[in-house]
Formats: C-alpha cells, sequence, structure tokens
C-alpha cells in the first residue's frame, strides 16, 4: 500500500491517512474485499504512532467505509459515493466531537465551560479568517 504523508503540511496525519485510503480505493489500487495491515504493521509502514492509525481507521470504520473484525482484520467494504463523502465527513467530525468532549469531561470541565471554549474559538477563528480575507 502506497501511502505518503506530508508531515508539514498542516493537515493532520489521521486526516491524511483517511485521504489516502479513500484515493487507493478510488484508483482502484485497493478494492472492496481487500485487507488493510493491522495497525501496528502500517504505524510501522509510515513511521506513526500506531495510535493514529487507529483513528484513522475507527474513522473510516465509522462511515461504514472499512470494516474492522476483531482477530480477523480491517477490510474494504466498498469506494465512497458522492453522497457517501458528505456521511463520512459527518461521521468524522461526529467521532472528533464525541472524543473531544469525552477528553475535556474527563479533564473536569463542565458543558458549559465546553460550550464557551468553542464558542471563543470559532469567535477568534472568524475573526482571523475576516482579517486574512482583508489582506
Amino acid at each position: 500500500m502506497n501511502i505518503e504523508l506530508d508531515f508539514r503540511s498542516g493537515i493532520p496525519i489521521y486526516v491524511q491517512l483517511v485521504e489516502q485510503i479513500k484515493r487507493l480505493v478510488d484508483s482502484g489500487e485497493l478494492k472492496p474485499g481487500d485487507q488493510l495491515p493491522t495497525v501496528r504493521q502500517l504505524a510501522t509502514e509510515v513511521r506513526v504512532n500506531f495510535n493514529t492509525i487507529a483513528r484513522s481507521y475507527r474513522i473510516l470504520d465509522e462511515a461504514g467505509f472499512i470494516s474492522t473484525q476483531h482477530g480477523r482484520g480491517t477490510y474494504i467494504l466498498g469506494p465512497v459515493e458522492n453522497g457517501d463523502a458528505d456521511q463520512l465527513r459527518t461521521a468524522s467530525l461526529e467521532g472528533l466531537t464525541r472524543r473531544y468532549l469525552k477528553d475535556a469531561e474527563l479533564l473536569g470541565c463542565s458543558l458549559e465551560e465546553i460550550n464557551a471554549m468553542i464558542q471563543n474559538q470559532i469567535t477568534a477563528r472568524a475573526n482571523n479568517k475576516n482579517e486574512d480575507e482583508n489582506q
């Protein structure tokens, strides 16, 4: 499996992995039923932490793009159709949000604190975007 990661791109590695696996399926290099390397095998191959690979696989699994069968391996289910790409994106965002909330709650943050922080970050991001557009 030919995976090339750009560690300087600013795009999270797990997102790059998700996109590259989708690209390999779209190009026909990976076909439905093909087995993906184990998390540890791929982590060694691309030289990243195995948790990063696990996160990518989890996103693809939650979206129904791959199937992870405990003790048997991880398999490609099929290509993502145009309408399914939105489902993959939504499932990925939902998974990220659930993990963020769980991590924040483990830190002892209340839902109100979490919501306030998210709103502050959205406002800051919007302000930065507006400044970038005006330059």
